[in-house]
């Protein structure tokens, strides 16, 4: 039987898998939401796939997303990750996840639920795009240019636009699988 799955998807095992059973699947955990965050923010200029690949090592490099201990990462550390084969090396990507790590616990600090403040740009639920070929999902959209400027303001980086709308697919914010595909009905 042929699988009917969205067009951006490979025939890579791991990249069907991650379409299959992430992809688009709602997140509501705020640690898990700010490592996802970060994730997207490392594909900038990549391809989704490679920073997939590279996942576990930046779970491990980066203290399994913990932003508390991530916030103390130093001068230091920084040169650690910066010499890490496993990861991206790039000195404002790696330094990005830190900011952010910052950002992410003055927020949590002053009381305030990362989950619930991200949910809110999309009114707390999924939202279900009706889509037919990928070619009409947009890059962007005004809940994500409104999430990316809320997040710069609170001291986030690497949180464009288009960066915020692959992470609200990602973490099922919004629904984008093509009616085709089969996860459509499951997200």
């Amino acid at each position: 039987m042929d699988v009917k799955r969205c067009s951006w998807v490979s025939e890579d095992q791991e990249y069907q898998e991650y379409h299959d059973k992430v992809w688009g699947r709602p997140v509501y955990d705020s640690q898990e939401l700010f490592a996802k965050l970060c994730l997207d923010g490392q594909q900038a200029g990549l391809s989704w796939l490679t920073i997939l690949k590279k996942q576990a090592n930046y779970e491990a490099a980066f203290a399994q997303f913990d932003p508390a201990k991530i916030a103390l990462f130093d001068d230091e550390k920084v040169e650690s990750l910066m010499q890490n084969p496993g990861i991206v090396r790039n000195r404002l990507k790696v330094n990005s996840i830190i900011k952010n790590a910052r950002a992410y616990m003055a927020f949590t600090s002053a009381g305030h639920d990362f989950s619930a403040f991200l949910w809110s740009f999309v009114g707390g639920e999924v939202k279900y795009n009706a889509f037919v070929h990928g070619s009409e999902i947009p890059a962007q959209t005004n809940e994500s240019v409104a999430m990316s400027k809320a997040l710069k303001k609170l001291g986030f980086n690497f949180v464009g636009p288009t960066i915020c709308y692959a992470f609200m697919q990602a973490v099922g914010m919004v629904n984008d699988h093509t009616l085709e595909c089969f996860c459509y009905s499951e997200g």
